[in-house]
């Protein structure tokens, strides 16, 4: 597929080609950010970590007291046909949710028909330059709601975080709280420690629940690898002997530089890349 490829996607029900798939502008996704969303990789034309991606939608939508109009296993029956019709080898399928469209009222109506838009996006994933170099994160406040735990459609928090890291000359933005990283603007944030323990947050309200940190953390555990779900400070960061971010658009990936200071020797670690090797074996051999 192509930049200027029409792609299929669908939407309540039908395929369609993209320029013809019309909201209501009186969706409550448009009006109030009242959505989730979630993302799936795919590579060699399969889903990764499908299940554990439809495990979080359905829990994101029933902690706003929505419902999916279809199952999910429905949904992901949808996704890859999109993948098929799109002729995606890689790339991206992007789920969007939302309570539904009336009139505006923020009281909405309990026998909403909900939205559900499903997309796919082109994107190499697996052999991209921050595999070999790394990439650099700015430390920021995190200004977004409490309920982080909840993949909403409200993104803006994020968007301008991304972009004034950007404007600075970094790849991503770590979030800070109290003192601490929580997480970073769209991944998951780890370090490693001098002695070797791997350290990233627990699941909380105050994280979004990794898929990509879940598998990670299960294969290193299969590994006897120490794992210290806690969190740690940006000068923690800054001495540690590597530091990484995992997500569906980047796996894992290593952090080489946090604020201008180069973490380890500046080149992406040994447990990093044991790691990534692990995970896109275990990608490929789990993907459906």
């Amino acid at each position: 597929m192509t930049a200027a490829t029409i792609r299929t996607v669908y939407l309540n029900g039908a395929f369609l080609p993209e320029n013809e798939a019309h909201l209501s502008i009186f969706d409550r996704g448009f009006l109030f950010g009242d959505g989730i969303y979630e993302v799936t990789a795919v590579l060699d034309g399969k889903l990764i970590d499908s299940a554990l991606h439809m495990a979080r939608l359905e829990r994101s939508v029933g902690e706003i007291g929505g419902r999916l109009p279809i199952t999910t296993d429905e949904i992901v029956a949808i996704e890859k046909r999109l993948v098929e019709e799109n002729q995606l080898t890689e790339g991206l399928v992007y789920l969007q949710y939302t309570r539904g469209a009336e009139d505006r009222n923020f009281l909405y109506s309990e026998n909403l028909q909900p939205t559900l838009v499903l997309f796919t996006q082109a994107k190499t994933l697996e052999h991209v330059a921050a595999v070999e170099k790394g990439l650099k994160v700015r430390s920021m406040p995190d200004q977004r709601w409490a309920r982080r735990d909840i993949k909403s459609v409200c993104l803006l928090s994020q968007v301008l975080a991304k972009r004034a890291a950007k404007a600075e000359g970094f790849d991503e933005a770590w979030l800070l709280e109290n003192g601490v990283v929580t997480e970073g603007a769209s991944s998951t944030a780890y370090i490693v420690t001098r002695d070797g323990r791997i350290v990233t947050r627990a699941n909380s309200q105050a994280t979004l629940p990794g898929c990509t940190r879940l598998a990670v953390l299960e294969l290193a555990r299969e590994e006897g690898l120490v794992l210290e779900e806690r969190p740690f400070s940006v000068e923690e960061a800054q001495a540690a002997a590597e530091a990484w971010l995992t997500s569906a658009s980047n796996f894992i990936v290593s952090v080489t530089n946090v604020d201008g200071t180069v973490i380890g020797d500046g080149t992406p670690g040994p447990m990093f890349r044991r790691l990534r090797t692990l995970y896109m074996e275990n990608a490929r051999r789990t993907a459906i």
